[in-house]
């Protein structure tokens, strides 16, 4: 099947809500159009110079990054600005762009989940509760000859997520009675005469972001005229989202080995480090890009170590009185993982969904060099 831009930002916001970003940010497409077919998708952290050069090379019809190419609104193009000349080269490219930023960040299935799992560890839970979403129960019924389209549809659209389970739902089969009134249209059955229908009631969960899409979904692949569907709204815990994560290690380390380990499995050249370097680890936790925010949070939850970028001088001090300790990885350190992590992403998915594109990674080299 053929890839549309809209087929791709599904995949984006199923697996990273929109409702997650800040609300300075701008997550979204930012160029382009969503029916726009896609044939070769590339994955970048940033779109720079360098990667439009490799998008416009390779033939890539849809470019999606971490780092939003437009972060406020603008008020006018004028191409001898970089910005706005790398807007209407895109546009003359028909390369359309997406950016996924602070919601890739927070969501459970996101950067700092898949960061606090490359450095290795365990036990892994949310820095603290930012936001616990809203679950609901669908119940719909349908005749029997539709219940897999049915079923995918909505899974398709979102539903039946629990925990890292994917298209969770049951199933049972019964009778459905209904007498169609006056100006209808009934699917089966006759105007005015009682009808008993071998149908399937279907359960699934959906969380309240998701709503909106699964219904129509449903109401879409469903063939009755009205449709007999519950939804009921759960006191069962939903996700918690968090830009950040902490957890422990399986063999605690000593502070100066970990940052070598750290180094090694982020490909980096070199990390800066606050703290007795001969201090065992244990307790560790995680922010991608810029964390010094979040060192109250560490200490709440009594974490030997916060693993993250764009540190100051006061952070170091702050973090030294506090007895925690830090390694610096950089911005671009933390987060270029994000390429791979999107890789991963959409190679299960088109094979999934039956997608006819081509993923491919741009390489960027770090913005610092040390000497």
């Amino acid at each position: 099947m053929k890839a549309r831009v809209r087929d791709l930002m599904q995949i984006m916001e199923q697996s990273f809500p929109v409702f997650l970003a800040e609300e300075w940010d701008n997550t979204g497409l930012q160029v382009g159009d969503p029916d726009q077919v896609v044939q070769r998708l590339l994955i970048a952290l940033d779109l720079d110079q360098a990667v439009l050069e490799q998008a416009r090379e390779q033939k890539v019809d849809m470019v999606i990054t971490h780092h939003p190419l437009i972060f406020k609104a603008l008020k006018k193009l004028d191409y001898s600005q970089s910005q706005a000349d790398m807007i209407r080269r895109l546009i003359q490219a028909g390369i359309s762009v997406y950016a996924a930023h602070t919601n890739l960040d927070s969501a459970p299935n996101g950067l700092n989940q898949y960061l606090a799992e490359t450095l290795g560890l365990i036990d892994i839970k949310p820095l603290f509760n930012a936001i616990t979403e809203e679950l609901y129960k669908i119940v719909v019924f349908i005749p029997v000859t539709h219940l897999e389209t049915v079923r995918e549809a909505m899974a398709a659209a979102g539903a039946g997520h629990i925990g890292r389970y994917s298209d969770c739902t049951f199933s049972a089969k019964g009778t459905g009675t209904f007498r169609p009134g006056e100006d209808t249209n009934p699917w089966q059955g006759k105007t005015g005469k009682l009808e008993m229908a071998d149908e399937f009631r279907l359960e699934t969960v959906a969380y309240r972001e998701s709503l909106p899409g699964i219904l129509a979904a449903m109401q879409k692949a469903h063939p009755y005229e009205e449709i007999a569907f519950d939804l009921y709204r759960l006191e069962n815990h939903g996700k918690t989202y968090c830009p950040g994560r902490c957890g422990r290690l399986q063999n605690p380390s000593r502070l100066d080995d970990y940052a070598a380990f750290i180094k090694g499995r982020l490909g980096l050249d070199a990390v800066r480090v606050v703290g007795d370097i001969q201090r065992t680890i244990e307790d560790v936790a995680v922010v991608s890009g810029s964390g010094a925010s979040f060192l109250d949070n560490c200490i709440q939850q009594g974490v030997d170590l916060l693993v993250t970028g764009d540190l100051k001088y006061h952070d170091a001090k702050n973090a030294e009185a506090a007895g925690i300790a830090l390694i610096d990885a950089g911005h671009q350190g933390t987060e270029q993982i994000a390429v791979q992590m999107l890789y991963e992403l959409f190679e299960a998915e088109k094979k999934y969904r039956n997608l006819e594109v081509s993923i491919l990674k741009a390489f960027q080299a770090s913005a610092f060099k040390n000497i």
